[in-house]
């Protein structure tokens, strides 16, 4: 089950995410939440 937090994001760290968001999504033609996309990258990161 998903929480929601709230952080404060880095202008450069926020820029990069949505860099890769608008790459994803063109790559995939589908819609891709920022949300995920953070989930997403923290859980490569860490696991």
């Amino acid at each position: 089950m998903s929480k929601r937090h709230t952080i404060l994001l880095d202008e450069n760290i926020e820029q990069a995410l949505r860099k890769m968001q608008a790459e994803l999504i063109r790559k995939t033609n589908k819609s891709v939440s920022f949300s995920s996309l953070i989930n997403e990258t923290l859980r490569k990161s860490l696991l």
